[in-house]
C-alpha cells in the first residue's frame, strides 16, 4: 500500500494528512509548525510515503530542508495551483487544506517548486528591504508634496538633493506647516541614510558574487538586475533550456483557446514580478541609452519596435534577456557581442 502526504502550514500549528493509494484518509492531526514535530509525526506512522505536499510559501521555506534531510519525499507545490484546487471546496478550514493537498499529491496533479538556497534568499532578503525603503522615500515626497500643493504652494522640478531646500523656502513663515514638514523631512533624511548604506551594501555583494560579475558583463545589466536574476534562478540547471525562463517569470503572451475562441492577448505576468521590472529595466536602457557592446541586440530590438511599438519591443528584449543570462550562468560564460546565437 502506498501513502500520500499534505501540510497545510500556519504560524504555530500546521494541519497534516495521510491517505492511501485510494484516496481514503489513513491518519490527520495537527502539530507544531517546527521541523521536528512533522518529521516526528510522519515518520512514527511507519508507512511508505510516495510524496508529502507542502504548499510553496514563506513559511515552508524552513520546513522543506530539514524534511528533505531526514529521507522524507517531500515536494514543494506551487502556490496558484494549489489554491486553484483548494478554490473548489466548499468550506475551508486548514483540515480540508490538509486534506485537499494529500489528494493533490495523491493524483500527481502539480508542479514542483524549487527550493531557494540560503544565499539566494540573502540576496533577496537584502533587495526587497532596499526596494521597501525606496517605497517609502517615494510616499514622503509624494506626501509633502501633496500637503505643500493643498496651501498652494508648488515644489516642482527639482533634483534630489535640492528637493529638501525648496520645501523649507515655500514653508518659512508658517510655523505649522514648518513643523509637519520638518518631521517628514527627518523622516526623509534617516531613510536616504539607511538606502545609501544598503545601496553600498548591494553593490558590494554584487562585485564578490562571481554569478552577478558574469551578468554583469551584459550592457544594460547593473548590480540590482544582476543580483535579482541570479537569487530567482538559484540553480540554472532546473530549467531544462534555457528559453523555458522566459515563461517561467510571465513575459510571454496570454492564450485562450476555446471551441471557435482563438486569441492571443499580453504577457501572462507570472512568476517573479521583481525579475520582469528588473529584465524590463535592463531593455529599457538598452533601447534608450546610448551604450556600446550590444549592437546586435539592440538592432534587433529597434526593428522590433518600429514594426509593433516600443513597449512591445521591451518586452520581447526583456524575454530575449532573460535566455541570453540564463545560458550565461549555465555555461558560466561572459556576454560576446559578436555571438549571433545569443540573439538569434
Amino acid at each position: 500500500m502506498e501513502y500520500y502526504g499534505g501540510i497545510d502550514v500556519s504560524l504555530k500549528e500546521s494541519a497534516v494528512c495521510v491517505v492511501d493509494q485510494d484516496g481514503k484518509i489513513f491518519r490527520e492531526a495537527k502539530v507544531l509548525s517546527e521541523p521536528e514535530a512533522p518529521i516526528e509525526w510522519f515518520t512514527s506512522l511507519g508507512v511508505p510515503f510516495v510524496r508529502i505536499g507542502l504548499e510553496a510559501g514563506p513559511l515552508s521555506q524552513w520546513l522543506y530542508p530539514p524534511m528533505r534531510n531526514a529521507a522524507l519525499p517531500v515536494e514543494l507545490l506551487e502556490t496558484r495551483q494549489v489554491k486553484t484546487v483548494l478554490a473548489t471546496m466548499p468550506v475551508k478550514t486548514d483540515r480540508n487544506d490538509a486534506r485537499g493537498i494529500a489528494q493533490l499529491v495523491r493524483f500527481g496533479w502539480f508542479r514542483p517548486v524549487h527550493c531557494k538556497s540560503i544565499s539566494a534568499q540573502e540576496k533577496r532578503t537584502l533587495l526587497t528591504t532596499r526596494s521597501m525603503i525606496q517605497s517609502k522615500l517615494l510616499d514622503i515626497k509624494s506626501g509633502i508634496r501633496g500637503i505643500l500643493r493643498g496651501y498652494d504652494l508648488k515644489v516642482g522640478d527639482v533634483s534630489p538633493r535640492n528637493f529638501p531646500g525648496r520645501v523649507r523656502q515655500l514653508v518659512a513663515g508658517h510655523q505649522t506647516l514648518t513643523d509637519t514638514i520638518e518631521s517628514l523631512l527627518k523622516v526623509q533624511e534617516a531613510l536616504e541614510a539607511e538606502f545609501n548604506k544598503l545601496d553600498k551594501k548591494l553593490v558590494s555583494m554584487a562585485r564578490s558574487d562571481a554569478d552577478a560579475r558574469l551578468l554583469m558583463t551584459t550592457p544594460g545589466v547593473g548590480p540590482v538586475v544582476a543580483l535579482t536574476f541570479t537569487a530567482a534562478i538559484d540553480a540554472p540547471d532546473r530549467f531544462k533550456s534555457s528559453k523555458d525562463v522566459g515563461p517561467h517569470f510571465g513575459l510571454t503572451p496570454k492564450r485562450y483557446q476555446s471551441g471557435e475562441t482563438d486569441y492571443t492577448g499580453r504577457i501572462t505576468k507570472k512568476g517573479d514580478k521583481s525579475v520582469r521590472c528588473a529584465l524590463f529595466e535592463a531593455a529599457n536602457v538598452i533601447l534608450t541609452k546610448p551604450i556600446r557592446g550590444c549592437t546586435e541586440l539592440k538592432s534587433w530590438a529597434v526593428k522590433l519596435s518600429k514594426r509593433a511599438g516600443m513597449r512591445k519591443a521591451k518586452v520581447a528584449l526583456a524575454r530575449k534577456l532573460a535566455v541570453i543570462l540564463h545560458r550565461m550562468l549555465a555555461d558560466g560564460t561572459p556576454f560576446k557581442t559578436s555571438d549571433k546565437n545569443a540573439v538569434a
